[in-house]
This record gives structure tokens, sequence and C-alpha cells, in this order.
């Protein structure tokens, strides 16, 4: 998928919320997908680092657009479970965020999401499972 069918379905599919966090397409192909969640510190809670809700739909997100160019397009799909480790906290800088398809399966579809601060560390690892409804 090219960055504008990227931002396409961004628009189209992520819930208004989430569009405001303003992730951006980097790249994606059929074996994985990355954003760029650019800095804000709106994004950030009381203690001053970006809140885990913001990491978990940035995950999410990157995971529907991981998962459409491997099926060389969007088609529905639900999570099923999002499973998330914070492995250190982000207080300034954009966060990469990658996510790869692990097994497409005909009705499941498996994931890894990493998200790598602006020193290129890993802030952020989850795993996935989408169902594709018939």
């Amino acid at each position: 998928m090219d960055e504008s069918a990227v931002q396409e379905l961004l628009n189209r599919v992520l819930a208004p919320w989430v569009r405001a966090v303003g992730l951006a397409p980097v790249n994606a192909n059929d074996e994985s997908a990355t954003l760029r969640l650019p800095f804000s510190g709106e994004l950030r809670h009381s203690g001053g680092v970006i809140c885990g809700q913001v990491f978990m739909a940035a995950a999410d997100a990157a995971m529907v657009v991981a998962i459409s160019a491997a099926l060389g397009g969007f088609k529905p799909m639900t999570t099923v479970s999002l499973n998330i480790s914070f492995m250190r906290a982000v207080r300034k800088g954009d966060v990469l965020v990658t996510a790869r398809v692990l097994k497409l399966g005909r009705n499941l579809v498996f994931g890894e999401v990493e998200l790598v601060d602006e020193d290129g560390k890993m802030a952020v690892h989850a795993t996935t499972t989408h169902a594709l409804p018939d």
C-alpha cells in the first residue's frame, strides 16, 4: 500500500479520537506496516509521559494497516485480543509503530507490534489477534 492509500484507510476506519493523535504512514507492504506517532504534549498524562491508551490505539491502528496490506486491501476485522507491555516511558519525541503479521489465517490473524522511541529503543511491545468475519 502506498502512503496515500494508508492515509485514506486511517481516515476511513479509525475513530475520530484516534485520528486526532495524528498517526502518519511511513510504509506498508505485505509483511509489515509502520506509522509515525508524532509527539504532542497533549498525549501525556499527569506523570508527564505518553499515556498507555495512546500506545494501545496506535498499536491497534498499525495492525489494521498491516493486515490490510497483507490482504491486498481493507476487509472488515475486529480486535480479539491486544496484549501489551510498556517497557519504558516516553516523555518526548516521535514514536515509530511497526506492526507485523505473524500468521494470516482464514478467520484469525496473529500479529506483533513494536513501538520505538526517538532514540531507537523499544518502549512498547504488543501481540494481537484479529478476527476476519465472513
